[in-house]
């Protein structure tokens, strides 16, 4: 009898398991298989819409409604001819310079500005769009939730079919979503259903290979805002341009759809003036200073250090990588009051604690040992206020480099200053700026008649999505970069 008990409590959680699993199987939209599947349609709507005020909040949204509104009526479009065309589908540009798209379950897609300014027509633009929709009415990122979650089926099969569990799980996987890399199986679909949505709407898809080539050209990773480049979350299949050629062609023959459009003209004078790069306004380096306009002050930054201003703290990391400086917003009425809290959170050892004027600004300064899974780390830590802002630097190593490093922390933390030159204030971003051409002639003739310097020739030709040696007719239209420009 006593093996026969062990026999029949082993094969329990293995029946529960199956039956779950049954339970669990959902009908994918796209294939018509049926899947692995934890998340129903009002999850992902519910996940979608968590992320989307998240990444709002993190990103934020480009300030140009022409443009927005735009991207989602296309979008919207798009989205009604997919396999899921009853999602409530939304389309939004991030005031990002880093060049990417993505979407999270229930219909959320994003593009930034930055992969606008690299798309030449609205045959790349639905093909990028299409692609997202892609990956959302394949279900790829509620796929990857279901497979992590059924990973754990050991260790918590009586809390899995929680429904509170299952809603605490949605809101760890969060906005960490947004950085899961896909397969390579995964982008391969979502290539197709990109091809597939972007010709029914009645676009030439074959242009997806030639912003696929472009992309090649610039092979962008993460950007000084922290958000990540195309290539860290869209891996590059094999043969990738030459499938999407093909497929290009193949949706094209099924469809019977011989005037395919390309729309590059209303598509570049769409995007003409948008801006192109970094926002000075969210704070830029100058010769070792850091200005930033908006909020009005300016510390200079460490020479040879690397900086990433992201949109909510600025990173300072020395040569080494053996040392930071993180400078950021933290709430607090007080300088002090804030360190306290700091050192409270932190379980910080203080060693040394006082009250000093930075520049005429009233300051805390805190000296502290923090424990960490890293081991024991000193911090050098500034607390500003200004204009009922407390500004905090945090300066660490360890603890053997600490004093060598405490030069550098305190030159930084203790120059921190009122930005008040109007010439540092009254920054503009640079800009694109849409141009014709006056004759025929190769693109690195064009681009010279167009008053663009021979060191930035090649990047024009890469941002155009030519070769310099390309022959352009009279009056094509191109993109430039107007460098920014300082109001006196």
């Amino acid at each position: 009898m006593k093996n026969h008990q062990t026999i029949k409590y082993a094969i329990c959680p293995a029946l529960f398991c199956l039956l779950l699993w049954v339970a669990s199987c959902a009908i994918n939209p796209v294939t018509g298989q049926r899947e692995l599947m934890l998340l129903s349609e009002a999850d992902e709507i519910r996940l979608g819409r968590e992320a989307d005020a998240q990444v709002i909040k993190t990103y934020g949204i480009h300030d140009h409604a022409g443009l927005n509104g735009y991207i989602n009526d296309l979008g919207q479009r798009m989205a009604r001819l997919s396999h899921r065309p009853n999602l409530p589908f939304e389309f939004k540009i991030l005031d990002s310079p880093v060049i990417n798209a993505f979407a999270v379950p229930g219909g959320y897609v994003y593009l930034t500005r930055g992969i606008l300014g690299y798309l030449n027509n609205e045959a790349e633009l639905a093909c990028v769009l299409g692609h997202e929709i892609g990956h959302v009415t394949a279900r790829h990122m509620a796929q990857q939730y279901s497979r992590a979650q059924f990973a754990q089926l050991g260790l918590e099969l009586g809390t899995i079919i929680s429904e509170k569990s299952q809603y605490d799980k949605l809101a760890q996987f969060g906005v960490g979503m947004l950085f899961l890399r896909f397969s390579r199986d995964n982008e391969r679909q979502a290539d197709n259903l990109g091809v597939e949505y972007a010709t029914r709407a009645g676009f030439d898809a074959g242009h997806m290979a030639d912003f696929f080539k472009t992309l090649e050209r610039l092979r962008p990773s993460a950007d000084r805002s922290g958000l990540e480049g195309w290539f860290s979350t869209h891996p590059n299949p094999p043969d990738r341009i030459r499938a999407v050629q093909r497929k290009a062609q193949e949706w094209a023959r099924r469809l019977g759809t011989t005037n395919l459009r390309t729309n590059q003209d209303i598509y570049l004078r769409k995007i003409d003036g948008l801006m192109f790069g970094e926002d000075p306004n969210q704070g830029y380096v100058d010769n070792n200073v850091f200005y930033h306009p908006g909020l009005k002050f300016e510390f200079p930054a460490p020479v040879g250090w690397k900086i990433n201003n992201t949109p909510t703290q600025v990173q300072m990391v020395s040569k080494k990588q053996d040392a930071i400086i993180l400078f950021s917003l933290e709430p607090g009425n007080t300088p002090k009051g804030a360190a306290r809290q700091f050192i409270a959170d932190a379980k910080a050892r203080v060693i040394r604690f006082d009250a000093v004027t930075i520049n005429g600004l009233s300051a805390q300064r805190l000296i502290s040992d923090i424990i960490t899974q890293k081991g024991l780390i000193r911090m050098m830590s500034y607390f500003i206020q200004k204009n009922k802002r407390i500004f905090v630097f945090h300066g660490f190593t360890s603890q053997a480099l600490f004093e060598i490093y405490r030069p550098t922390f305190h030159a930084t933390m203790s120059r921190f200053k009122a930005l008040t030159d109007p010439r540092r204030i009254n920054v503009k971003p640079d800009s694109l700026r849409v141009r014709a051409t006056r004759a025929a002639g190769t693109l690195k003739k064009a681009l010279r008649s167009l008053g663009v310097a021979d060191k930035k020739l090649e990047d024009m030709a890469v941002l155009n999505g030519k070769k310099l040696t390309d022959t352009i007719p009279a009056n094509t239209l191109l993109k430039v970069v107007e460098r920014e420009r300082v109001i006196h």
